[in-house]
């Protein structure tokens, strides 16, 4: 059994027998579950052993027949894992719809279909549509099975939007979920992998939404449960004084989000088909990649008080940039080139040392300082070049 994306196959063990993974917190048993684990776990059935292997070997053909299906195909005992992980975080009360990105053959789709979980299937790829559709016909409006593509969400085109791209208020529409208020419970779970050659991309331009309170966070405090190589995972945890690790976008995504390591599968688990013969496992020559790592990601309720909110948040985003841009520099050198004359007497008024590197701020003295300076008479956004802002935001993927 395999689990794929593109080129990409997990060999997931079948042999008796179980590993703990890295993160310390789940447990992977290899092979069919036994009828006791079943007694004990009903609620973590997953698709029969032949079942689940037929589903697998027909993506694997359509995966030769067509161009190749840019998706991870799931083993049972993966899916379980990823239930569980899903799961773990769930609060009291209704629990929220999963929108799964990408299910391919179904094999996730059907576990979390077992444990009764509503699931919405966003699936871009027609070749695994009739399956799901037909899956979806069996059951009482459990799931639902819509043609599109997360990553190509809310494309910045003018004009009707062809499919597989959505926007993201027809979609939810079409889910039946409707927007809650900031500081309410999470309305929507998201699980998907983010696409390894766009990965960073993909990881600023959520991030723009998430700020900004547009796309998906127009509805609320979104919550995404994603795949991501280590290497981004370090950059989006690091702390200052990791000197390459530590950059903007650690900061801004510590500031907007709780950020949960939920499990690590290792790089070694994965084969390539390429034609080459070679391996395709990125490469960090300073940073660790052994593994992809499944990370939530839940906005913080807190976000937008104080001097934050979505108006101006942008600016917050481009003041940390333009800080990191250059991570020796001393941060009363970068007020100074923004004109801002008493910035030493600011940076007194925050507890933060005049000599202090860009780098060696943590990210909630970032937020500190930009609140600072939006109640502060010597603030003016004039300093933001236009095409900058143009060329980061308009990332259309």
């Amino acid at each position: 059994m395999a689990w794929r994306r593109g080129g990409w196959s997990c060999r997931a063990a079948v042999a008796a027998g179980s590993r703990r993974c890295r993160a310390g917190t789940i447990e992977k048993t290899a092979g069919r579950e036994t009828s006791d684990d079943r007694a004990e776990d009903p609620g973590l059935r997953v698709p029969e052993a032949a079942e689940a292997e037929r589903l697998v070997q027909q993506a694997q053909q359509l995966q030769r027949i067509r161009a190749p299906l840019r998706r991870f195909i799931a083993c049972p005992q993966l899916a379980r894992t990823v239930q569980r992980c899903l799961q773990g975080g769930a609060s009291p009360g209704p629990r929220p719809v999963l929108l799964e990105c990408a299910p391919g053959p179904g094999i996730l789709t059907r576990t979390l279909l077992n444990a009764g979980v509503r699931v919405v299937a966003l699936e871009s790829s027609s070749a695994f549509l009739p399956n799901l559709q037909s899956l979806e016909n069996s059951l009482d409006g459990q799931l639902k099975v819509i043609y599109g593509d997360f990553f190509r969400l809310d494309p910045l085109v003018t004009g009707t939007v062809k499919p597989p791209a959505v926007c993201s208020d027809k979609l939810f529409e079409t889910m039946g979920v409707a927007a809650v208020p900031w500081r309410a419970d999470v309305p929507l779970k998201i699980f998907g992998i983010l696409p390894q050659k766009k990965e960073r991309n993909t990881l600023w331009r959520l991030l723009f939404a998430l700020y900004e309170c547009s796309s998906i966070y127009r509805y609320g405090r979104v919550e995404l449960n994603i795949f991501i190589s280590e290497k981004e995972y370090k950059v989006l945890t690091a702390k200052p004084g990791e000197v390459r690790a530590y950059q903007a976008l650690t900061i801004l995504w510590q500031v907007g989000c709780e950020i949960q390591l939920l499990h690590m599968e290792p790089w070694s688990s994965f084969v390539t088909n390429l034609k080459n013969g070679g391996r395709a496992v990125p490469k960090s020559t300073w940073l660790p990649n052994d593994h992809l790592c499944l990370v939530r990601l839940t906005p913080q309720q807190n976000l937008f008080t104080g001097g934050l909110n979505p108006t101006n948040s942008s600016t917050f985003i481009f003041m940390v940039k333009q800080c990191l841009a250059r991570p020796k520099s001393r941060l009363t050198d970068r007020l100074n080139s923004w004109s801002l004359d008493n910035g030493g007497k600011l940076l007194r008024e925050l507890e933060i040392p005049d000599n202090a590197e860009t780098r060696n701020l943590y990210p909630e003295d970032y937020r500190r300082l930009f609140e600072a300076l939006q109640n502060s008479n010597m603030f003016a956004e004039t300093w933001f070049h236009d095409e900058v802002l143009d060329s980061i935001r308009n990332i259309n993927l």
